[in-house]
């Protein structure tokens, strides 16, 4: 067994070194000067051109160019996947030789079969590839297209081309990869702005290189809903996806431009085996990190860990749900290969045994075939590799958690258990510090209003699903609120008239809708600021129901403007907040780091938004936490028209620092998915101006479940719901 594993590692290098050689001195098979410039030219060279074109403001030339580069680097690849397939039998009668009766001379027959293989790729990549195209690019070129650089180019190009759909889908293209770009973000809201721009001009044009993700991302929102059946099926082309992505990487490997080791000098005693063998390291450690490129999301430094493993436990599970006990049996035991003695997962196999009724069939369920392969082939290579590093000094990171001690030389083994455990430790540590958020919404969505952009995102915020948007309100619109919560702000609104409901340092004043439609009509506020008050709330929901991309309806519950004022004179020393640190849905216990789901918190509650009316006080930032209450993750400081939106779970604990000098007003909005915990107050004050024959902002879905329009149905409203409405009102939770 072991002299056949070192007899796969020098066929293996053999056939490296041939390649390699071939691909620095291999030259175009077809002669003339017109045939040659049919070729695939340099993707580099074009790139670089057309970055030089862009500078010297040519931009017809500069898009030519670019998209030049990013067609032939695409169409390289094909070529060379497509070479590989050609030549997958090149050579095979000198392989069989291997077993016969002629063995003796396997070194002989596997150079043969090397040298067949070599010469049919070498005419066939010729034939579509000049010469010098067929040479190793730069890391730096890598690095450009690995991060879509070339797209971001092409965005500006096409814009000062005037091109607006295509400088629309060459910003979204880079955006994907670069999610964190706040200024392309930007841009791809004034895009969207644009009259000859269209939602369907916004594609991602290396969405075919990603296309697990997408699936990946889908059936996590179907499992979200609880669509199970579809979710399954999400899962399992996923899984598919993910092993094709990883063999077409792994092809690449294999077929690309390799450079031979580097000689170490006059002392070295490198002789052909060894050169060999080191090409052949070379090439299986290339194969094993494709593992870590499909795991790497766009846009991210690091790879998901147990990427593979991860889908199989969802699917498993989906299809289990979905009522498919076989298919989930079956992917269970696929799982079991990568962890055979999971406890959970062994738990789970006999749940699905016995739920089969323990039948002779469901005992003998096999694993998915693609998923033996795919095991076993890597282990082969890892041992392989392993056996590189214990004798020939060679060095090799694995990239899976799953590999088996076994497969690691004795040797080896103190060192390989000290990197699992750091590897395990660090993921441990991201496990606390990263926690899931459930809420179904997903961050980085459009805005669809003119003049409002993304100020900070998850990442500036150090979080999941928060934003700041600047421009939701004009100064004037400001002004109106502020002038109406001074006129109108009851001391102690919804804490049963405490002044000072969080800190004696501070009074509390708020409004309701209801309340300044009332006002209003008894001629006490201006109607038009009253509108003004309901109008925001509609505008609030519509940019933050686009840009969390909800998958379901989003109704308000509640809104309720706000104003905190510092007690003058009453502020040395302050060591309090204004308002202390919370979660929205349910109830912070710091200590446990744990969230209770219970009354008296507003549980559902799904989505928190405050709109800033001014900034000229001190204090008063909203902050973000860990769920121990303590360390802050973000900060935001208020101005006028400034919006923060976040899930109102408990991956969002935040507070409010003390107003320390002035009055700090906003306007607190939260929503909720569900229905029937929609807005009465909001319904009432629809109906009052319906009834006084005045329009409102509707939309599609409050339509649907909204107040009538007359003043009989208004108050046909019972007074137990009256009762209900004053009952959950009576404890508002401001931001």
């Amino acid at each position: 067994m072991a002299l056949q594993s070192g007899r796969l590692a020098v066929y293996v290098a053999f056939n490296c070194v041939i390649l390699a050689l071939f691909s620095f001195t291999s030259t175009a098979w077809a002669g003339g000067s017109t045939k040659v410039m049919s070729l695939l030219q340099p993707y580099d060279f074009l790139y670089y051109s057309g970055v030089r074109a862009y500078f010297s403001g040519e931009w017809g030339k500069a898009a030519e160019l670019l998209e030049k580069s990013i067609v032939t680097r695409e169409s390289l690849f094909g070529v060379r996947r497509q070479c590989y397939d050609d030549c997958m039998a090149a050579g095979t009668e000198a392989l069989k030789k291997l077993d016969s009766e002629h063995g003796t001379m396997w070194d002989l027959w596997a150079l043969d079969w090397v040298q067949q293989k070599a010469e049919c790729l070498r005419f066939c990549i010729g034939r579509s590839v000049t010469h010098v195209g067929q040479l190793p690019v730069s890391a730096d070129i890598e690095y450009e297209f690995g991060t879509r650089n070339p797209y971001n180019f092409l965005q500006v190009t096409y814009y000062k081309l005037e091109k607006l759909q295509r400088a629309a889908s060459a910003a979204h293209t880079y955006f994907v990869a670069n999610p964190s770009h706040l200024e392309m973000r930007n841009n791809i809201e004034k895009y969207r702005r644009m009259e000859s721009v269209t939602e369907e001009d916004f594609q991602d044009r290396e969405s075919h290189n990603e296309k697990h993700w997408v699936l990946y991302d889908a059936a996590l929102q179907l499992e979200a809903n609880s669509e199970w059946k579809q979710a399954a099926e999400k899962w399992k082309a996923c899984v598919n996806e993910t092993l094709r992505q990883t063999e077409e990487c792994r092809v690449q490997c294999e077929v690309a431009s390799q450079r031979l080791p580097e000689d170490r000098g006059v002392d070295s005693v490198d002789g052909v085996f060894e050169k060999a063998a080191a090409l052949s390291l070379s090439l299986l450690s290339c194969r094993q990190s494709c593992v870590t490129q499909v795991a790497t999301r766009p846009g991210r430094i690091s790879a998901q860990e147990d990427f593979l493993p991860t889908q199989l436990e969802h699917l498993h599970i989906a299809q289990f749900k979905a009522g498919d006990i076989n298919g989930a049996l079956q992917m269970l035991r696929s799982l079991l290969l990568f962890y055979p003695s999971d406890k959970d997962s062994l738990d789970n196999l006999q749940l699905y045994h016995e739920t089969l009724g323990g039948d002779t069939e469901s005992q003998s369920t096999q694993p998915a075939q693609q998923i033996v392969r795919y095991i076993n082939h890597s282990l082969q290579e890892k041992k392989l590799l392993y056996f590189g590093m214990e004798n020939l000094d060679f060095t090799f990171t694995d990239p899976d958690l799953w590999t088996p001690e076994e497969v690691v030389p004795e040797s080896l083994r103190e060192i390989w258990r000290a990197e699992k455990e750091k590897i395990n430790e660090k993921m441990k540590v991201g496990e606390q510090q990263e926690e899931v958020d459930d809420s179904g919404f997903f961050a980085g969505g459009p805005v669809p209003r003119v003049g409002v952009t993304i100020t900070m995102d998850d990442e500036m915020l150090n979080g999941t699903n928060r934003v700041v948007l600047d421009g939701v309100m004009t100064e004037k619109e400001c002004d109106r609120i502020l002038q109406l919560a001074s006129v109108a702000g009851s001391l102690g609104d919804g804490y049963r008239g405490r002044r000072s409901p969080h800190t004696p340092h501070e009074t509390f004043e708020g409004l309701t809708v209801l309340r300044a439609v009332k006002l209003a009509q008894e001629g006490l506020v201006n109607q038009s600021d009253a509108k003004l008050l309901h109008e925001l709330g509609e505008r609030v929901r519509t940019v933050l129901h686009s840009y969390f991309r909800s998958p379901s309806g989003l109704f308000i519950t509640f809104t309720h403007l706000v104003c905190r004022t510092a007690v003058t004179e009453d502020q040395k020393g302050r060591l309090d907040l204004s308002h202390p640190v919370h979660v929205d849905n349910c109830l912070l216990e710091p200590e446990t780091k744990q969230c209770w789901k219970e009354p008296p918190a507003f549980t559902h509650r799904d989505l928190s938004a405050i709109l800033y009316l001014n900034d000229d006080f001190d204090g008063g930032e909203l902050f973000f936490t860990n769920r121990d209450a303590k360390t802050v993750t973000a900060r935001v400081k208020p101005s006028c028209g400034r919006l923060v939106g976040f899930s109102s779970g408990p991956v969002n604990p935040h507070g409010v620092t003390a107003v320390t000098r002035g009055r700090r007003c906003a306007l607190a909005l939260w929503f909720t998915k569900e229905k029937l915990y929609r807005d009465r107050e909001r319904e009432e004050a629809e109906a009052v101006w319906a009834a006084d024959g005045h329009s409102v902002v509707k939309t599609d879905e409050e339509k649907e479940g909204g107040a009538t329009s007359s003043r009989n149905a208004r108050s046909q409203v019972t007074k137990e719901k009256k009762r209900e409405r004053r009952r959950v009102t009576g404890g508002k939770d401001e931001l």
